[in-house]
């Protein structure tokens, strides 16, 4: 579907379908890739798919009773299609979920330590890539002792990235990764972000409904509608498409801004489907 790359990349998803209780299908053929060292979006509406396609691809579909009933999931190599998320942890795929779930009755510092269960490569490295979060984190080194419940949303945001930072992905998948947040909060949760996939060569995944602040960082995305991938491309390139423009930023081919409730999905549907 694309010609980004022409080694194998460190994340391929080949048309893959997910159900639910045999019965719900969700997913709907889904293909997309991710090249190592990249970042790349996954962009959608509530209800799109973005999630389950994340829970498809960290192993998380089981507790839910889903499975991936057709195409496959492979991760830098190896094929991970239906592999429990404590061995694709171990693989090296780590997922901030929605939601920060922050553990909030311990303090900053306890949190994203928490991140470093699963390593095995010594507490002095372990303390190396601690003193690293606050680094690439700033605003929680001024919170490291106080009590998670009691930081702020973006706050808890950051705990969560930098938390999962620390069993030491290959790859970051990242859901929703501004929902909540303040405009200002969200421009700095997506610098921390750039700077991550820059300095730690983390391969990120981001799924989103901010197309403006996840274009601006990503070098490649995807568009999903109900559980189809009905658009891909270059960032540079979607960010001057007409369709994403009017539908995921509400600027209308005038220049004029629209609210994306008055755009109706069966119009999105009928132009890419």
């Amino acid at each position: 579907m694309n010609d980004r790359a022409t080694t194998s990349p460190l994340l391929d998803v080949n048309n893959i379908e997910v159900v639910y209780n045999d019965i719900v299908q969700v997913l709907r053929g889904v293909s997309l890739s991710v090249d190592e060292g990249s970042i790349v979006s996954l962009l959608g509406t509530n209800g799109a798919g973005k999630t389950t396609t994340l829970r498809a691809l960290s192993g998380l579909l089981k507790p839910e009773n889903g499975f991936i009933k057709d195409g496959f999931v492979k991760f830098d190599g190896k094929d991970i299609t239906n592999l429990l998320g404590t061995h694709v942890v171990k693989m090296g795929a780590v997922m901030v979920p929605e939601g920060r779930r922050v553990f909030k009755h311990l303090t900053v510092d306890e949190n994203i330590r928490v991140g470093s269960i699963t390593r095995k490569d010594g507490a002095q490295a372990i303390r190396k890539d601690q003193a690293l979060m606050y680094d690439h984190f700033p605003r929680l080194s001024r919170v490291t002792n106080r009590l998670a419940g009691y930081c702020s949303g973006g706050e808890q945001q950051m705990i969560a990235i930098a938390r999962a930072l620390m069993a030491s992905p290959k790859m970051l998948m990242l859901d929703e990764p501004s929902l909540g947040l303040a405009p200002l909060l969200v421009k700095e949760i997506f610098e921390n972000i750039e700077k991550v996939n820059q300095e730690m060569d983390t391969t990120l995944l981001i799924v989103e409904q901010n197309a403006k602040i996840a274009l601006e960082i990503s070098a490649y995305a995807y568009i999903m509608e109900t559980g189809k991938i009905v658009l891909e491309g270059p960032s540079d390139e979607l960010k001057n498409n007409p369709d994403v423009k009017e539908f995921y930023m509400g600027v209308t081919q005038g220049g004029g801004r629209k609210s994306f409730k008055d755009v109706k999905s069966y119009k999105r549907r009928k132009r890419w489907m």
